[in-house]
């Protein structure tokens, strides 16, 4: 049959292959300089975070390929993730890959199918696919409707897997009036205590090594050829920053933020223009935490929080009273004091 581009949508006899809904599915995007964590709710590489609970260890963390290992020849992937568990042993037990898509509308009442490369370190462990419709916030929303998709069992070499699920409706279902706030949220379980067997369809605890790479979900029964969320990389970044986004100094002077001014003799108040517009405005801030990374106007050291008040999806506003002896009204800039500082905004589920 025919192949080849509409856009930059493939087909393939003449029928243009559905969108993979996951972004960063190669994780190519990596904008918080991710290397591990083994905190629950913790993002790593971007819009991917790990979920757990109960006893033992789950270890979330960046792995690079080998030039040449990638698993799709001709697509020379970088990175991938791996999640580790160990020492897991209560009935309280969960080990969770999660994405939050956005919008609670997404693939609903949809056969999906749900397809990823992935190998474990030993034996033939399980994994267990599970989707939760998140009504989001503001007026009476309704409950999160958690569904149990299906499990893969995995070999040590890699290998592609897919599964195939229904997402059910969400005819005489609420969404919260806050915009942006529904999601269609994305659980690969890896271990699983039997409080949470019918989630998983009775997974169970686990301990292993496991790497995860080229991931998708789309419309339909089949699982076709794999490819990103956006047409490049460029496009791919700015998907991302939707949620979340990074700046980092190349230099000790490097400007940060080029806005802002002294509202006191002790205050000052900045202004960073988003990147691209954000979900929602931004929750929080992300910095090193360390006020001597940074100085105003060259000098000082800067305790920075986000100041949301003044927030909006396109701008975020910071704030910081660690200072002493400025002239109101003057104008102000952030600067790094050190190579790597960085200042960053959260939108994130």
């Amino acid at each position: 049959g025919t192949t080849g581009t509409i856009g930059w949508y493939e087909y393939r006899g003449g029928a243009p292959l559905s969108e993979n809904k996951v972004i960063n599915a190669d994780f190519s995007i990596n904008q918080r300089a991710f290397t591990s964590t083994t905190t629950a709710n913790t993002y790593g590489f971007d819009r991917w975070k790990l979920s757990r609970a109960g006893d033992g260890t789950a270890t979330y963390s960046a792995q690079t390929f080998t030039p040449g290992a990638a698993p799709i020849a001709g697509f020379e992937a970088a990175s991938f993730a791996r999640l580790v568990t160990t020492g897991q042993s209560t009935s309280a037990v969960e080990s969770i890959f999660v994405q939050d898509i956005e919008d609670v509308r997404t693939l609903a009442g949809q056969t999906v199918t749900v397809s990823f490369y992935a190998k474990a370190a030993s034996g033939t462990p399980k994994v267990a696919l599970e989707f939760e419709q998140n009504f989001g916030s503001g007026g009476s929303p309704s409950a999160t409707v958690p569904t149990y998709g299906g499990q893969a069992t995995l070999s040590t070499s890699w290998q592609r897997y897919s599964i195939t699920a229904s997402v059910p409706s969400i005819s005489g279902k609420t969404i919260g009036t806050t915009a942006n706030t529904s999601s269609l949220r994305f659980n690969l379980w890896v271990s699983s205590g039997p409080n949470s067997n019918s989630r998983t369809g009775s997974l169970g605890i686990q301990s292993n090594t496991f790497d995860f790479w080229g991931m998708q979900i789309e419309q339909g029964p089949v699982a076709t050829a794999f490819r990103r969320n956006q047409p490049n990389i460029q496009a791919e970044l700015a998907a991302c920053q939707r949620y979340y986004w990074r700046r980092t100094a190349s230099a000790s002077a490097s400007i940060l933020v080029a806005g802002g001014y002294a509202y006191a003799t002790n205050g000052i108040q900045m202004f960073m223009q988003n990147p691209v517009q954000m979900r929602t405005t931004a929750t929080s801030i992300d910095w090193t935490g360390t006020a001597s990374n940074y100085a105003i106007n060259g000098t000082g050291s800067p305790s920075l929080g986000i100041d949301s008040g003044w927030c909006s999806p396109d701008m975020t506003a910071l704030a910081s009273t660690s200072h002493s002896g400025l002239t109101v009204n003057q104008c102000v800039i952030l600067r790094a004091a050190v190579v790597g500082a960085y200042i960053g905004a959260s939108a994130e589920f």
